[in-house]
């Protein structure tokens, strides 16, 4: 789908805006038809939650597509062919990513390795072994950039003269950690390299679960080498778990903190492989219905967009605390239609009120 370039200025605007995060990106350009639109009303929909609503300036996003150029990069837009599609039924998924490298990489089927930074060098060689095996197959091997598991699997698909994307938590021309900025530039001219944030970003706490949501959305299945408990890789798996992805895991032996995080995936349900061939079994079988029972609750609210001439639903802040509730809970205790409560979240949103959490549940901010 083509857009004009002011549409693309548009968009670029209003996602950086104050307090628009993916989802309202999606329910304003869905209420508005366009982005240029959604700019108009995002000040007076703001008001209505009780904020001011700020709109990003015109130089501030002007600066950062030189700096998108500058670096190399270009932009990639939710509606563009080439947005992955897989990644595009996650309901957070990012309306405008920013890489380097080629997109027709994204054509391949996709499968996730993650794992520990800290990494025992026995995993990191299986890693880079299981990165090298499924690009021979012509698989695209996915992670993130980091020390450990992750170098491993995107050095072994590199050996291969396979493809594999690194999905990295800062802007598209930082490289993090340093040492990682040769592996990162071979991989934008051999493979491809996706970014969220914006140029000039460093990497925050903050920015690896949205980074994670990435690496599990692009792919099928999500495989973990090697992983401590409560670790970055388990949050990987669990958002590849809600979206009915598989998920996959390396026994260890348990006296090995670092191996408890995969023993655990498969205690709780995730699929016990052993080598590329257990993986390709899986994912060549993957129908959208995985053999992994790894789970975790998830709201089954249907996300329904708000009519134009809908009137929001009254006293829904009132209904809020700071304790995260399901949007379909909100429902149910309002009366009120289901666009109706969708706007009347969107509003407090644009305000800055509301906070969105993971399985469709909301809390003020």
């Amino acid at each position: 789908m083509h857009i004009s370039q002011e549409e693309a200025f548009a968009r670029i605007r209003l996602l950086r805006s104050p307090h628009v995060g993916p989802v309202t990106f999606h329910q304003m350009l869905a209420r508005c038809g366009n982005a240029v639109a959604a700019l108009e009303v995002l000040p007076e929909m703001a008001s209505r939650g009780g904020g001011k609503g700020q709109v990003a300036s015109r130089d501030r996003v002007s600066e950062e597509i030189a700096n998108v150029r500058a670096a190399g990069a270009r932009y990639l837009f939710h509606d563009d062919p080439a947005y992955p599609a897989l990644l595009a039924e996650m309901g957070n998924a990012p309306p405008i990513l920013t890489y380097r490298g080629d997109l027709a990489h994204l054509d391949k089927p996709a499968i996730a390795i993650v794992g520990a930074r800290n990494a025992s060098a026995a995993a990191v060689s299986l890693a880079r072994e299981f990165g090298r095996d499924l690009a021979e197959q012509g698989r695209l091997v996915v992670s993130g950039l980091a020390r450990g598991i992750d170098a491993g699997a995107h050095e072994g698909a590199l050996e291969a003269g396979g493809a594999t994307v690194g999905v990295i938590a800062s802007g598209i021309d930082i490289a993090y950690p340093p040492d990682h900025a040769d592996l990162q530039e071979r991989m934008a001219d051999e493979g491809l390299v996706l970014a969220e944030q914006i140029p000039g970003t460093q990497p925050q706490a903050r920015h690896f679960p949205a980074r994670n949501r990435i690496i599990a959305g692009l792919c099928a299945g999500t495989l973990v080498v090697e992983a401590a408990p409560k670790s970055g890789s388990l949050i990987t798996a669990r958002i590849a778990a809600e979206a009915g992805r598989e998920v996959m895991a390396v026994p260890g032996n348990p006296r090995d903190a670092r191996a408890r995080g995969c023993n655990y995936l498969i205690r709780e349900g995730a699929v016990l492989v052993q080598s590329a061939e257990d993986v390709a079994e899986l994912l060549d079988s993957f129908t959208g219905s995985p053999r992994s029972r790894f789970r975790e609750e998830a709201a089954v609210f249907q996300h329904l967009e708000p009519e134009m001439d809908e009137e929001p639903a009254p006293d829904i802040a009132d209904m809020l605390s700071a304790a995260p509730v399901a949007i379909d809970e909100l429902i149910r205790a309002s009366g009120a239609s289901a666009s109706a409560v969708q706007l009347a979240l969107l509003e407090l949103e644009l305000a800055g009120r509301l906070e969105r959490h993971a399985g469709g549940r909301v809390s003020l901010a």
